[in-house]
């Protein structure tokens, strides 16, 4: 019993790990974007909200979710005649993943630098700016 607990386990940690490893493609993020806004979807779904910013045909949808399903960012619910498709990533692990390669491949692992980048590129409006004030202020209060 303890010996096949732990086998799933470590199968299910080895594929988290694989999982938030891999950068998604672009259109694998639009759809996993989509899933974790509205949750568990049909590909018919799926598909007619790609189409309201870029034509994109169902098959292509369907594929790139089967293919999604094999990397384990998505599950597929096989129970009924349409499958139910669900991100098998979390939305926050994967933005935090996502935004570390990107801080430490383009700003050499400088988070200052890409702070002024976006708010050299930016006009940040005055809320925006009572917002970073606030996080860095709360951020001072935690040391």
């Amino acid at each position: 019993m303890f010996a096949l607990s732990f086998t799933k386990a470590f199968v299910l940690k080895t594929k988290i790990i694989l999982r938030m490893s891999f950068k998604p493609t672009d259109s694998e993020l639009e759809i996993l974007q989509i899933l974790w806004e509205s949750g568990p979807s049909k590909v018919r779904f799926v598909n007619d909200k790609l189409n309201e910013a870029r034509e994109v045909g169902y098959t292509t949808t369907l594929k790139i979710m089967q293919i999604m399903a094999e990397k384990n960012l998505v599950t597929r619910n096989t129970d009924s005649r349409t499958h139910i498709y669900s991100a098998a990533v979390d939305e926050t692990e994967a933005r935090r993943n996502l935004l570390n390669k990107f801080v430490d491949t383009t700003f050499r692992g400088s988070a200052m630098s890409l702070v002024m980048q976006a708010l050299g590129n930016h006009d940040a409006s005055t809320e925006e700016l009572d917002e970073i004030k606030n996080l860095i202020k709360k951020l001072e209060d935690k040391e």
